[in-house]
């Protein structure tokens, strides 16, 4: 996703982008789905092009990269499948280096992980256009991006809230000074420490938790404490789980704009893109229909319902009819 999966293992994830590039290697399976142009793919503008994609190794972004395949795939494409990548680096470097030609990448992660910057961009359209500008000279072309948003959040459950009418973080930092026992927490352990995570909150919205208060753990265990202990009013969950509805929660509005923006886009190696340009025709449709809500059903069909993300992708490529069965 956005900010969760990029800090997991990098150095192991870049040497093996390293090798997987460096010895020209295109480890992965042909998609072998009969499926025909429904919306999107008409005259299927990909015939004879051998295109392979890519996703990061959660749900979520291996859900999207099944998309971007299956769409060129009914576009005429034979599809290499390379999805599943362990960490942000592998797939990063995947896509800079040819090993694979088109993924969705979170613009939060360009922004700050992959260029470098400390400081997001609120907007999330300049954000987006930020990446854009900029990733271009390490031969990356984004697309335009979804609403779909997966970034940091604090959530409570609706059993809970039903007494505290929570509803922003502003909400929060007055309940914390009214009433700071009230405010209990459940947090990653990298989250409690980052000036990105609890900390920087913190001092963004003026408030000031006890120590006793924050409470660290796993970051399933945060969604199951959340909503059926009282150790924690507030949990941190990321935007697009699926979780969030399977178990009732409310997600809090970061009304001062706080947490990145980690909106999805589909990025596509540069020259893949000059030679099959009509790429962009073809994913547009679809990044305009997701949204943080479309991920959160999807994403709770894999990690709560126990579907297949390959499944789960084209049944809604199916459904929205932007591909048919063949």
């Amino acid at each position: 996703m956005g900010p969760r999966k990029v800090r997991a293992g990098l150095v192991g994830a870049l040497a093996l982008a390293l090798l997987l590039s460096g010895c020209g290697l295109k480890s992965g399976s042909p998609m072998v789905d009969d499926v025909v142009p429904g919306s999107v793919g008409r005259g299927r503008p990909l015939s004879g092009a051998s295109l392979t994609v890519t996703s990061k190794n959660f749900s979520e972004n291996i859900v999207l990269g099944q998309m971007i395949g299956l769409v060129f795939k009914a576009a005429g494409a034979e599809v290499l499948d390379r999805t599943n990548l362990p960490g942000s680096i592998s797939a990063r470097e995947a896509i800079v280096k040819g090993g694979a030609d088109a993924m969705y990448e979170y613009t939060g992660t360009g922004w700050i992980t992959y260029l470098g910057h400390a400081k997001p961009i609120a907007d999330p359209l300049k954000q987006w256009e930020a990446v854009r500008d900029e990733d271009r000279r390490n031969g990356v072309t984004w697309l335009p991006p979804s609403t779909l948003n997966n970034t940091y959040a604090l959530a409570i459950s609706r059993r809970n809230n039903a007494k505290y009418h929570l509803r922003t973080l502003s909400d929060v930092a007055v309940l914390a000074g009214k009433n700071p026992s009230a405010v209990t927490i459940c947090v990653e352990n990298e989250f409690a420490s980052r000036d990105d995570g609890l900390p920087g909150m913190e001092k963004a919205y003026g408030m000031t938790l006890p120590t006793a208060n924050i409470k660290k753990m796993d970051a399933g265990i945060i969604y199951t404490q959340v909503s059926k202990s009282n150790s924690c009013l507030l949990g941190e969950v990321f935007t697009t789980d699926g979780r969030i509805k399977a178990m009732d929660l409310e997600v809090l509005v970061d009304d001062k704009h706080f947490f990145p923006n980690y909106n999805a886009a589909p990025v596509v190696h540069s020259k893949t893109f000059e030679k099959y340009p009509q790429i962009a025709e073809l994913l547009d449709p679809v990044s305009r229909k997701l949204t943080t809500e479309v991920a959160q059903e999807l994403n709770a069909k894999v990690d709560v319902d126990g579907q297949d993300p390959h499944e789960v992708a084209k049944e809604w490529l199916i459904q929205e009819g932007f591909i048919k069965k063949g």
